[in-house]
């Protein structure tokens, strides 16, 4: 297609029509609207038919200008005009306008004016065409007010497109963070630009795209992602094995036991686990191995959001079951006037205590799916079960079937009642000097024991029943003549009773030891004398049970009840039951009478916590009490960490320096030290207290007394009173800080310390060796200037003067002043001369040097 011809193609309008009729009358007019695409293609067309001439122009949507030629054309001829690129690229053809590349400029009015032939004439045809061009819609991108808002907070996100014809329209959509597709939000609208949360919760959080539509096309955002900060919620612990009591979780003692904590949280929580107020462990999951009972209590859960600064926490309580220690005892006492039997169990200690039920014997072999005969109640700790001793057969079993939460299978204890052998056996001793008479009644075996009592002739009960064996003493002091003692025993199993009998007599006193027993009748014949009682002896505590703190002292009080006419003697048994010695610095012993006292001195744990026993033993028989003695420890003092470590210089101190966390007394700190482990494959030696005694304010120390070559490493305790902490993380100190001015002023100091001293040796050479070094001597000492022949004369003067105490006469050869002058050098600088009188003062002193009779 040709270029702009506008001009001449225009003037062939009226050529054109020469010879033809122009009917202007008929000329036709015609508008409609086309629309088109920014960046495709579109035609307009100047009619039906094809013109002969066509002229197109342009006038832009808006403007009140006058209209702008685009193209001309008469035939397969056509020319575009020069500012027709504006609206894209325009071609003509066949009076068809065709704009390629469309431009958004190419919005507005086209007129066609054409000569169309019709029937050998002309017709005028004109056409105006209202182009709108449309824009495509560009890729929309989100933005938010916060990519991470925190929940209960206003967010908006707004969708923006650069471009696009309007109207426009969007709609939004939203995946989770883990989840697939992006779906349309639930129950937020997002049908405008802008998408409002308010108020935002965790559900929102994820991504989102939003989607931008005209009527040429649609086009989706990149998906942003909203974040949504939330929590932590209140934890939720969970204990394994799963155990729960009423309000708190049980395991047994040796157990594993796993507690886990769950807050929800955006970012995750970070778990802090405490027992009984103390921090135990960082982390949701906190294992216990073989769980012991000292770790029951309080767990607190303590979970914290970092970025919100937010915390939560949960506690449980934990209780740690533990059996009593060895098994259950059973034993069988007569009861209600030795006519039933009482069957006790006992398992003392544990935690809960143990559940103890009595279990009678079998019925006979066909009601044996019936239940226990004499079965009682559970009891805890301790169990009695009362059996009537008419309705009890001789040899009959009893059980006490213990039952224990730590415990996966009971424990069971047996007694069988049972009635001793034989019949009761009388004897008769006499004491050592004959001051008293022992009779003694004897019948051993049997569950429950039998129970035995002296009688006297005249039915007179004498001295308390005893089980299996009884003593009766008489004094010898009065007549015994005729006497009559009778022993009774008695067991509930057995419905008559059985009985030996004594009778003192003249002629005869027991001696000692007279073992012969006198049963049913056997007598001895002595003087008559009356009986009292002795027995026993009765002990009473002051207190069953003493607590003292670590390092304090306790007293244990023993005291007899009664009199006790053959007095007893006393003592004390430590919980080894090694009789406590007296003097001694761990104890104390105090006796008077019928009492003695233990004071345990600088109570230690766990070594002196433990049962003691007060003894008390005469002729008759022996006698102890238990005393529980408990040494409790202080609280735990607070943790320990080591802020600073350092060497000091010479390698022989350390400056330490710590800081507590955590809340507690404390009494002081103790700094300890060893070689650190090197190498690799020995053990390390143990802890050596290197300060000790620390005040509690102190929080740094200077230790020294160490050996530069070994590496050391310390730890540091804090202490309240005998009870010591955690120990604090194991440092080995710093290497001291490099101070580099000392020493780079001290190498500056030395330098010129030897350079000067060089430079006067050398000097002192030059000037002894001048005939040896003439030309040095000459550089060193010349003179010039207008005061140099008189500090040169003196130079010459003092040479001489010096030469000739020492020779006599001038060296031959020595420079002269005036060969100097005549020599003709540049004058040297003004400080030369200042240094004359100092070379003056070298030269002679090197010269009286030389001259020295001693070099």
């Amino acid at each position: 297609m040709e270029r702009w011809g506008g001009p001449w193609l225009l003037c062939l309008l009226p050529l054109m029509a020469v010879g033809q009729p122009l009917d202007a009358g008929s000329a036709a007019y015609e508008e409609r609207t086309v629309t088109g695409i920014r960046g495709r293609a579109v035609e307009l067309s100047c009619g039906s038919a094809a013109p002969a001439v066509v002229f197109w122009s342009f006038t832009a949507a808006g403007s009140a200008g006058p209209p702008r030629a685009v193209a001309v054309g008469s035939g397969p001829e056509a020319a575009v005009a020069p500012g027709a690129g504006a609206l894209g690229r325009v071609t003509l053809r066949n009076g068809t306008l065709e704009l390629r590349e469309l431009r958004t400029a190419a919005a507005g009015r086209f007129l066609c004016q054409g000569l169309f032939p019709e029937w050998g004439r002309l017709r005028v045809g004109y056409a105006a065409v209202m182009l709108r061009v449309l824009v495509p819609v560009s890729k929309p991108f989100v933005r938010l007010t916060a990519a991470a808002a925190a929940e209960g907070t206003e967010v908006a996100l707004t969708c923006t497109v650069r471009e696009g014809t309007a109207p426009l329209s969007f709609s939004w959509q939203h995946r989770e963070p883990h989840g697939g597709l992006l779906a349309a939000p639930m129950g937020l609208g997002g049908s405008g630009a802008e998408l409002l949360l308010a108020p935002a919760n965790r559900s929102h959080a994820g991504w989102y795209a939003c989607t931008a539509r005209n009527e040429v096309n649609n086009r989706t955002s990149e998906p942003v992602y909203l974040d949504i900060v939330y929590g932590p919620d209140e934890p939720a612990i969970s204990v394994e094995p799963f155990s729960p009591e009423q309000g708190s979780f049980s395991a047994g003692e040796r157990e594993d036991v796993v507690l886990s904590c769950l807050a929800p949280s955006n970012p995750p929580s970070r778990y802090i686990w405490l027992h009984n107020g103390s921090q135990v462990h960082i982390g949701q999951t906190f294992v216990m191995s073989a769980i012991a009972r000292g770790q029951a209590g309080t767990y607190t859960c303590l979970a914290e959001n970092t970025h919100l600064q937010t915390r939560t926490q949960a506690t449980i309580v934990l209780t740690v079951y533990y059996p009593p220690a060895g098994s259950p005892s059973c034993s069988a006492l007569a009861t209600a006037d030795l006519r039933d039997v009482a069957l006790r169990c006992r398992w003392l200690g544990g935690f809960p205590p143990a559940q103890l039920r009595w279990v009678g014997p079998r019925e006979e072999e066909e009601e044996e799916e019936e239940d226990e005969e004499g079965a009682a109640g559970p009891s805890f700790s301790m169990a009695t079960s009362i059996v009537p001793g008419a309705a009890t057969r001789n040899g009959s079993s009893f059980a006490c079937v213990a039952t224990h939460p730590a415990l996966r299978e009971g424990a069971v204890c047996r007694t069988t009642l049972w009635i001793p052998a034989g019949s009761p056996t009388c004897t008769a001793a006499a004491t050592k000097h004959d001051e008293y008479v022992m009779l003694q009644c004897r019948w051993e075996g049997g569950t429950p024991p039998a129970t035995l009592r002296w009688w006297d002739g005249r039915g007179r009960a004498l001295g308390a029943p005893t089980p299996s064996a009884t003593v009766l003493v008489l004094s010898t002091d009065t007549s015994l003549r005729g006497r009559d003692f009778v022993c009774v025993a008695a067991h509930p199993l057995r419905a008559a009773g059985a009985e030996c009998r004594l009778r003192l007599g003249e002629g005869e006193r027991p001696r000692v030891p007279l073992p012969t027993p006198l049963c049913h009748g056997g007598r001895w014949h002595a003087a008559s004398s009356p009986s009292h009682r002795a027995d026993v002896p009765e002990l009473e505590v002051e207190r069953g049970e003493v607590a003292v703190l670590e390092g304090g002292e306790a007293r244990l009080a023993c005291r007899q009840r009664g009199g006790g006419e053959l007095g007893a003697e006393m003592g004390w048994y430590d919980p080894q039951e090694r009789e406590v010695p007296a003097g001694t610095t761990k104890y104390r012993l105090e006796r008077g009478g019928p009492w003695t006292n233990l004071t345990v001195r600088d109570a230690e744990w766990p070594q002196d916590g433990g049962t003691y026993r007060c003894a008390a033993a005469n002729s008759v028989g022996t006698a102890s009490l238990p005393v529980r003695l408990r040494v409790d420890r202080y609280p735990a003092p607070p943790n320990v960490t080591i802020s600073k470590l350092r060497y000091t210089r010479a390698r022989t101190e350390v400056r330490l320096q710590w800081r507590t966390e955590g809340a507690g007394n404390l009494t002081g700190f103790v700094v300890q030290r060893r070689p650190a482990k090197k190498p690799q494959r020995r053990v390390p030696g143990p802890w050596e207290t290197a300060a000790g005694d620390i005040e509690p304010h102190s929080r740094d120390r200077r230790l020294g007394g160490l050996d530069p070559r070994v590496v050391y490493a310390f730890r540091v305790l804090a202490v309240n009173h005998r009870t010591a902490g955690h120990p604090s993380e194991v440092q080995t100190p710093a290497e001291p800080p490099f101070e580099a001015l000392p020493a780079v002023t001290g190498a500056a100091v030395m330098g010129m310390l030897v350079a000067t001293s060089m430079s006067l040796l050398a000097v002192h050479c030059i000037a002894r060796h001048r005939d040896r070094l003439p030309r040095l001597h000459e550089l060193l000492f010349r003179i010039a200037g207008p005061d140099a022949p008189q500090l040169a004369e003196d130079a010459n003067v003092a040479m001489s003067t010096e030469d000739g105490e020492g020779q006599g006469q001038e060296e031959p050869g020595g420079p002269s002043t005036a060969a100097m002058e005549g020599r003709g050098r540049a004058e040297p600088p003004a400080w030369w001369y200042r240094l004359v009188p100092l070379r003056l003062s070298i030269l002679s002193h090197c010269r009286r040097a030389t001259l020295s009779p001693t070099r």
